[in-house]
C-alpha cells in the first residue's frame, strides 16, 4: 500500500466553517466603484453594436447630442468623477470619504437612468439590466458609506 492509498482511506476530519476576513469599508467602496466603472465602460462599448450606432457617430451625433469639444469634455468630466471615486475611496479620511461617497453615488443614480431616455422598447432588456446593475452597485455604495462603523469614544478621566 502506498502513501496515496493511506491518505485516501484515512478518517475524514469534519470541515470547519470558513472564516470571513474583515474587509475595510474603503476597500468595499473602491471595489464597488471599480465594478461600476467596468459596467459603465462595457455598456457604452456594447452600445456600439446597436444597428446604426457607428453611422450615427460618423455623422457627428451621440445620443441626440452633437459631438463637439464641449460635449466630449462634459462626458469626460462625468466619467472621471466615477473613476476618481475608486482612488478617493481608498485615500480620503473616513469622514470626507463617507460624505463624498454618499453625495456622488446619490447623484450618479439619475445619470444611470438617462441611458434609457429615447430608446425603443426593443432595447428594454439591455438598458433595464445595465441600469439595474448600475443602480444596485450605487445602492451598495450608499449603504456601505451610510453604515460606516464608528469608533468607540475614548474614556477620559
Amino acid at each position: 500500500m502506498n502513501n496515496k492509498d493511506t491518505a485516501m482511506n484515512a478518517p475524514k476530519q469534519p470541515m470547519t466553517p470558513l472564516a470571513d476576513g474583515h474587509v475595510p469599508v474603503q476597500a468595499k467602496l473602491a471595489a464597488a466603484w471599480t465594478s461600476f466603472m467596468f459596467l459603465y465602460i462595457y455598456v457604452d462599448y456594447f452600445h456600439l453594436y446597436k444597428p446604426g450606432a457607428i453611422d450615427q457617430i460618423r455623422s457627428g451625433v451621440v445620443f441626440e447630442f452633437a459631438i463637439s469639444p464641449t460635449y466630449l469634455t462634459t462626458v469626460l468630466a462625468l466619467v472621471s468623477i466615477s473613476a476618481l471615486m475608486i482612488v478617493l475611496s481608498m485615500a480620503l479620511p473616513a469622514r470626507a470619504n463617507r460624505i463624498t461617497n454618499l453625495i456622488v453615488a446619490a447623484l450618479e443614480i439619475p445619470f444611470a437612468a438617462i441611458n434609457a431616455v429615447g430608446e425603443s422598447w426593443d432595447w428594454a432588456s439591455f438598458y433595464g439590466l445595465s441600469i439595474g446593475i448600475e443602480v444596485l452597485l450605487l445602492l451598495f455604495i450608499l449603504r456601505a458609506a451610510w453604515t460606516w462603523p464608528r469608533t468607540t469614544a475614548a474614556t477620559t478621566r
